[in-house]
């Protein structure tokens, strides 16, 4: 009769230390982020409304337009914050793994809600390169350097964490395109001070555009693949399976799943086939240990089998979840 054996490799992360977990096996900084959070969310909301005055004031369509795009990076903030709250809680009954998962559904919503604020800005810029108008150069441009400070200062909040945390990635990257389209509009309104090249506008919009795109399409395409449970990017299941296989007396590796608790947390299942009885604890107590520093998973459960023809795993097939 065939014996299993789980083993749980306790999280130590669980309730929110941040700091010292990576892809890169270093310190990475504040454990917690919500003071650029709180920052961030309080700077650009006073900026939006500063936009709207100047922007009716200037009778500037161009910065009433960018104060609703800067709206929305105020609400995608607000949700990779509480993404960043959330992904702390402790587990339940019902909710065991608590809510980390929120962080890649907030990291997810952040990169949609961005792209659908790029396209917005797309039409008016077609629009206005159809039908130009004239643009009060010297208040916007004073704006726009207002932007640029903001959005720099809050991007460098998120500075430590961007590389850990796809959740932080998406404020900072979200903050730096801001900048960058300030940028544009400042340079823009200095050329058209002098040329009176209306045009240029919104040619410089849809420039800003392609780049933003272009910036934020990995942040979609990771966090999608998170929100599927796909093996997280710097993980390579080959290698994770062939160090299993490695394993003294290990014979067949099957069943086996890696996919990320949270957009910081990474989690493995295994069946390990080991016909002959050893010191299975201490065989699965290493394993961890190697999983969590060479691959940074840090939440591992095995299950051992002897792979008796009497009682095989129903999961064994490689088509079978």
């Amino acid at each position: 009769m065939s014996t299993a054996h789980t083993h749980t490799h306790t999280d130590a992360h669980a309730h929110g230390n941040h700091g010292h977990h990576g892809h890169h096996g270093h310190h990475h900084g504040p454990a917690s982020f919500d003071r650029a959070f709180a920052v961030g969310i309080g700077l650009n909301m006073a900026f939006v409304v500063a936009e709207v005055v100047f922007g009716i004031r200037a009778h500037s369509l161009a910065l009433t337009a960018d104060a609703g795009h800067n709206l929305g990076d105020v609400l995608g903030l607000g949700l990779a914050w509480a993404g960043s709250m959330l992904a702390r809680a402790r587990p339940t009954e019902r909710r065991t793994y608590g809510l980390r998962r929120f962080s890649i559904l907030a990291a997810l919503g952040n990169a949609g809600f961005l792209l659908i604020a790029v396209g917005a800005i797309a039409v008016e810029a077609v629009h206005r390169l159809q039908h130009p108008e004239p643009v009060s150069t010297g208040m916007v441009m004073v704006v726009a350097l207002v932007g640029i400070v903001i959005n720099v200062g809050t991007a460098i909040g998120f500075m430590a964490g961007r590389a850990d945390d796809l959740n932080i990635r998406g404020a900072y990257v979200h903050m730096l395109g801001d900048a960058a389209a300030s940028a544009g509009v400042v340079v823009a309104g200095l050329v058209i001070a002098a040329t009176g090249w209306f045009w240029l506008d919104p040619a410089v919009s849809l420039l800003l555009i392609a780049l933003i795109t272009i910036g934020s399409w990995s942040l979609l395409r990771d966090s999608f693949n998170l929100a599927l449970d796909a093996v997280p990017q710097g993980i390579d299941p080959v290698e994770v399976r062939q160090y299993l296989m490695s394993l003294a007396g290990v014979t067949e590796v099957h069943d086996l799943h890696i996919w990320g608790l949270s957009t910081t947390h990474v989690a493995l299942t295994a069946h390990l086939v080991l016909p002959e009885k050893g010191d299975t604890d201490a065989l699965l107590a290493d394993a961890c240990q190697v999983l969590r520093a060479r691959f940074k998973i840090d939440h591992a459960t095995m299950q051992i089998e002897r792979g008796t023809e009497a009682h095989p795993c129903a999961l064994a097939p490689a088509d079978v979840v």
